[in-house]
């Protein structure tokens, strides 16, 4: 039946009344509206005790760690300099941290605001530059010599990515095409690259995840050439600068001034993984220590713990705050998948990798020399379209293009790429992933019909 509120009902029927008084996609809700659902959040608060402990177990990531191999790491980045692009954002200042206590000769970041605005290691230099600009880029590189770059500046926003198009494509596939070319002309050895979960997706017409997995491509296909060695690490939702969190804080304070609004949750059912700033930093130094020339190693955390649920989290945070603001069901925005391409994951295999590795990548994952990582080798077979879309993507970039038209192009790119993934996946892992997606035809959107029929079209070839 689900927990039970004081007066008998139980949670899903609470949520039901929720989904009854505030239908999916306003924009806007009236007064009477809030007050209703303001009504029904309590019942909800007082029917699910439990959500406080979610909160408190969300919080309590920011404590968690790896455990690192201290030896090597300490042989290969003592007496290096290290160059970081991205280095005050969150994750950034996290790794820079935990660098400077590995003895480098010469610890770098670089980032378009240059200064720090958190504390930051001591000797630690900040320069100032934009990944987007090659020359400006390719010049520091030059003067600083770093014998490895760690490269986590990106856009991050998957929502924000949505409306600033152009600003996503640049910093996350142009800005990373630049890091790469400036790292080759400088003659830099190793490229770490901070990745995102999401680009276990082999196919998103979102933007955010779309540009992470064509610059997992771009790494890729460096590596492959030869000349540089490059590896990435994966990410799920960072606690210390979680975007869900700090809007469901502010949801919660009281409003200076007008009517109180509502905590917009796409959906009741959402679970999501979580990891710490702490954690993201020391899986790119695992990345760096398992990168292997030729070819791009992705690593991810095997044990993320169970999905934090969101519906809980926020339920925690109203009651630790005592605030009378209302919880409405709101649908999905932009940028956010509502379920799951079906043949994601494979049985034979998901319990046994790290949630951040799809079934295709999970078939060639090996464990990590260090305790807690997975790690795969991400393979794309050749594809001429590849460049000339990335070429187009580019010189768009560089006109007065809509949104509308830079999606289309960055969609021509990943459509490319499914098919250069998919052609280097052995065939039995191809027949399976048919096999349980195939009964889910009539529920899947438009764009995994057409992942699934490319599937089929190579098991068929």
């Amino acid at each position: 039946m689900g927990e039970i509120a004081g007066d008998g009902e139980t949670v899903p029927e609470i949520i039901e009344r929720m989904r009854q008084a505030a239908g999916p996609g306003q924009a806007r809700l009236d007064a009477a509206t809030r007050t209703r659902l303001g009504q029904l959040t309590a019942r909800l608060i007082a029917a699910k005790p439990g959500a406080a402990s979610e909160h408190a177990r969300f919080l309590a990531v920011h404590q968690r760690g790896l455990t690192m191999p201290e030896d090597d790491l300490r042989s290969t980045l003592a007496g290096a300099t290290i160059l970081v692009t991205g280095g005050t954002g969150c994750i950034g200042s996290a790794l820079m941290a935990q660098l400077a206590t590995r003895g480098p000769r010469r610890l770098v970041s670089v980032t378009r605001h240059g200064a720090p605005g958190r504390p930051h290691p001591a000797g630690a230099e900040f320069l100032r530059a934009d990944i987007r600009d090659l020359d400006a880029l390719a010049a520091l590189v030059r003067r600083v010599r770093p014998d490895i770059v760690f490269h986590v500046a990106a856009q991050r926003d998957p929502g924000l990515a949505e409306t600033e198009v152009r600003a996503a494509i640049t910093t996350n596939v142009l800005g990373t095409r630049n890091v790469i070319a400036a790292a080759q002309a400088a003659g830099v050895p190793q490229v770490v690259y901070a990745s995102t979960g999401k680009a276990l997706r082999p196919y998103s017409p979102e933007i955010y995840t779309a540009s992470k997995r064509a610059a997992e491509w771009l790494l890729a296909d460096a590596a492959a050439g030869g000349g540089l060695t490059c590896s990435a690490a994966r990410f799920t939702h960072v606690v210390d600068n979680s975007i869900i969190y700090r809007r469901l804080l502010a949801w919660a304070s009281p409003p200076a001034s007008g009517p109180r609004d509502a905590i917009r949750l796409h959906s009741p059912d959402i679970a999501f993984y979580v990891q710490s700033a702490r954690e993201s930093a020391q899986l790119l130094l695992l990345a760096c220590l398992g990168a292997s020339p030729g070819e791009l190693q992705v690593h991810a955390i095997s044990d993320l713990g169970l999905p934090v649920t969101l519906l809980d989290l926020a339920l925690g945070v109203l009651a630790a705050a005592g605030s009378p603001t209302p919880l409405y069901f709101s649908g999905y925005d932009a940028g956010y998948e509502a379920a799951p391409f079906p043949g994601l994951y494979d049985p034979l295999t998901a319990g046994d990798v790290s949630p951040l590795l799809n079934a295709f990548e999970a078939a060639r994952a090996v464990r990590s020399p260090s305790p807690g990582v997975d790690t795969a080798r991400l393979q794309f077979a050749a594809d001429q379209r590849l460049p000339k879309h990335l070429k187009a993507l580019a010189e768009d970039c560089e006109c007065p293009r809509s949104p509308a038209w830079l999606r289309e192009r960055l969609s021509d790119l990943s459509w490319s790429l499914l098919d250069a993934t998919l052609r280097a996946v052995p065939p039995e892992a191809l027949r399976r992933c048919a096999i349980r997606t195939r009964r889910h035809w009539d529920s899947m959107p438009p764009e995994q019909r057409r992942i699934l029929e490319a599937v089929e079209d190579l098991i068929e070839a």
